[in-house]
């Protein structure tokens, strides 16, 4: 199955409400990342159990871990919860940069290091999101 495949067919697993609001993240995700590679984790480890939550990955940049080793991850992902939808953006070495940039002005929404969570599209400013995940984009030195 493709990535795509695999993404459309995650978003109908989803109940309706996280449907609609994670489908219209999606297109949303892709009309300000056009020409980003796309990504699909299904939220199991290596031997197959599930340690997160199901996620959609766009863009990528490397990790580098402090064991000197390193691999390809998603740039910008969303994955829908329980309590709802969050926004990851990695690569930002500054943990203050999100909230202190972004807290404020992106809504009903909770900003850590790297993640920006909401419960619903309509409690967050849109703009905001574009611009702070652009931001993250250009911090981590990516965009493919």
């Amino acid at each position: 199955m493709s990535t795509e495949e695999q993404i459309s067919a995650y978003l109908a697993f989803l109940p309706e409400t996280q449907h609609n609001e994670m489908q219209e993240l999606h297109e949303f995700m892709l009309s300000i990342l056009p020409d980003a590679k796309l990504w699909f984790l299904d939220g199991r480890n290596d031997e197959g159990k599930v340690v997160t939550n199901p996620n959609i990955g766009y863009g990528e940049y490397t990790i580098n871990y402090k064991d000197g080793t390193s691999r390809p991850f998603y740039q910008v992902g969303i994955s829908a919860k329980a309590t709802g939808i969050s926004v990851y953006i990695m690569g930002i070495p500054d943990k203050k940069h999100l909230p202190d940039t972004y807290g404020e002005k992106l809504g009903k929404a909770k900003v850590t290091g790297y993640c920006i969570n909401f419960k619903k599209l309509k409690d967050i400013n849109l703009d905001v999101l574009e611009t702070a995940v652009k931001d993250g984009v250009g911090i981590s030195g990516g965009g493919n």
